[in-house]
């Protein structure tokens, strides 16, 4: 058997045909299981990785993922949009996929979506960041072209397939934890709230704090873009205030530097005289449980969702007829050093 064959000499050595071949190693259903089998061990025994200009060929496929960004220079270096590419990628590579990356630029959004389905550029896009009445849903489902969201479009969850975390119970249980621990003043330090994510972040904290007989304040709540600026700035707003809360809800970690360094201004114990917690624990260079004191987090793996929303495409891609993929993980809340019993008034 010949190590680091081609297409041409896999198909010669199974006695298939290279169009059968390309498509059993890409799932299409039409190939038969015990097909598919055969070829899927033989190409690993051979170390066979397959040529993208072949597979195009083949199979009249481009093999490529579009992510159509906002022209917004801060987004690449966004540790959210690093880690789930990261994730995603690493599952592409894997299956003979590439990415097609397009951010800004002179065309809109709408006219990039347009260009990929009429000329076949990529097989399938991933909507990322999706707004509450998000146009991408209905453009994509009107093209044809397969798609996937990272997240929902508000409430709507049919008619697309989506991959999304438990935001409104993430936010429950963290405000939980600080309402058992005695805390009535809590503030909500959110993410912009067009987007979905943020909306339902806030819901989650609205409802616990119902839950322990505590009316929501619109006060004790903001919505900003997450930065660390922005993070000092709301955290000293809010503690300088004459009615200040004892603890402080972040929508994501990326607020918490900047928090903590209002915190440590106005003299304060973080963990006694204030309390805090923050969403996604698990990002790469900012590690929750290295901070002092370690911070309490809502944690969910940002690079295992863009695995699996890489997953959860392809299938889509190779099994057209399939039913669209809805999946809702849930979120696990982490205490550390943070947080503690609201201080004595």
């Amino acid at each position: 058997m010949i190590a680091g064959m081609n297409l041409k000499q896999l198909a010669k050595h199974l006695n298939l045909s290279q169009t059968t071949v390309s498509r059993a190693l890409n799932g299409y259903p039409e190939v038969n299981a015990e097909t598919r089998r055969r070829v899927d061990e033989v190409a690993r025994k051979v170390g066979y990785r397959p040529n993208p200009h072949a597979m195009r060929l083949a199979t009249g496929r481009s093999h490529a993922i579009g992510h159509v960004l906002p022209s917004d220079r801060m987004l690449l270096i966004d540790p959210h949009f690093s880690d789930f590419i990261a994730g995603a990628g690493d599952v592409y590579s894997a299956n003979g996929f590439d990415v097609m990356l397009h951010v800004g630029g002179s065309e809109d959004e709408q006219t990039v979506y347009r260009r990929y389905a009429q000329s076949g550029a990529v097989d399938g896009v991933v909507v990322m960041g999706p707004r509450l009445n998000d146009w991408r849903i209905n453009l994509l489902t009107e093209l044809d072209l397969p798609f996937i969201v990272h997240g929902r479009a508000g409430d709507a969850e049919d008619g697309y397939a989506w991959l999304d975390i438990d935001n409104r119970g993430a936010f429950r249980q963290a405000t939980k934890l600080l309402t058992d621990l005695g805390h009535r003043r809590i503030g909500l330090i959110n993410g912009n709230e067009a987007f979905t994510f943020a909306t339902h972040r806030r819901q989650g904290y609205e409802d616990s704090l119902r839950a322990a007989g505590i009316d929501p304040v619109p006060s004790m709540m903001t919505s900003d873009a997450m930065t660390e600026e922005n993070g000092y700035r709301q955290t000293k707003r809010f503690l300088a205030s004459e009615n200040r809360p004892s603890a402080l809800l972040f929508s994501s970690m990326l607020f918490i530097s900047g928090a903590m360094r209002a915190a440590y201004e106005l003299g304060l114990h973080i963990g006694s005289d204030i309390s805090l917690i923050a969403h996604d624990d698990g990002l790469p260079f900012l590690n929750a449980e290295g901070l002092v004191p370690s911070l309490t987090t809502v944690r969910s793996s940002i690079r295992a969702a863009g695995s699996r929303v890489a997953e959860l495409l392809i299938e889509m891609i190779n099994n057209p007829e399939a039913a669209q993929p809805h999946e809702l993980w849930t979120v696990d809340l982490i205490v550390r050093g943070s947080t503690g019993p609201a201080p004595r008034a």
